[in-house]
């Protein structure tokens, strides 16, 4: 195993724990206010300090933690598997279907994502539901085109020949045998993407538009940084910070996974 991938899951499993035991570590109740304790800068009792309204910050960075990355995990699952299936079909049927599901491809392509993604959530209520949907319904372009390229290439294979010989059905070739032997590269794609939609949720969630307080995510901690960074330079500094190196893990992983299955 390469060193790449070791960091990476070292740094993804450490965020990981963090967020599925966020209600044992965190030490406050990341929604308690405490006006005697606003703005403090990190000590003792508040290791990371806490914001205007006198909240932990290292309890709502762990709590965000459990936010940001199921909402990476969950967008991108979303993506990849509709991906895989108008990638597989477009590749696998070829002819009109094809034409069909890669002009579609790149109309979507034509749209800046996160404009688009814009566009949505203004009308829609923002929540941490819909904001999952939408990055998802808004990222599946590139692995259809990944699996699809892959399919294409494998489908004249002696071994998907002989699978045809014996009578097995499309549905029977495309699952238990192009997927499989194509999925290397979207495994690779979908740890970058995971790390994309943990900055693109932190983007959102910064403009006001993703996860709504006063449930925590590291973009909406960043909002208050805005009119604190002179006074507060912690509440700037450390949500930062997890954000940056959460998106390394996930580009070491995704660096790790390519040349092990490149």
């Amino acid at each position: 195993m390469n060193k790449s991938l070791l960091v990476g899951i070292l740094i993804i499993a450490i965020f990981s724990i963090i967020a599925i035991f966020a209600q044992a570590i965190s030490p406050y109740d990341p929604s308690q206010i405490d006006a005697s304790k606003l703005l403090m800068p990190p000590s003792k009792g508040h290791l990371l300090g806490t914001d205007s309204l006198g909240r932990d910050l290292l309890s709502r960075m762990i709590y965000g933690a459990r936010i940001s990355l199921t909402i990476g995990l969950i967008a991108v699952g979303i993506a990849t598997i509709i991906g895989l299936i108008l990638g597989s079909l477009s590749g696998f049927y070829g002819g009109f279907m094809d034409t069909l599901i890669m002009r579609f491809v790149d109309i979507m392509l034509c749209f800046p994502t996160f404009f688009l993604i814009l566009a949505v959530v203004a009308i829609l209520e923002p929540s941490i539901f819909n904001i999952m949907i939408i990055i998802g319904l808004t990222s599946w372009m590139g692995p259809a085109r990944l699996i699809r390229s892959e399919i294409l290439s494998l489908k004249e294979r002696e071994f998907i020949q002989a699978e045809r010989a014996i009578g097995a059905s499309n549905f029977r070739i495309i699952s238990f045998h192009l997927i499989p032997n194509a999925i290397g590269p979207v495994l690779v794609n979908a740890t970058l993407g995971i790390a994309g939609a943990i900055l693109l949720e932190s983007g959102l969630s910064f403009l006001g538009l993703g996860v709504q307080p006063p449930t925590p995510s590291w973009g909406n901690i960043l909002i208050e940084s805005k009119s604190t960074l002179g006074v507060a330079w912690w509440i700037t500094l450390f949500p930062g910070l997890a954000i940056l190196v959460t998106i390394l893990g996930f580009n070491f992983m995704s660096e790790g996974l390519k040349k092990i299955l490149g």
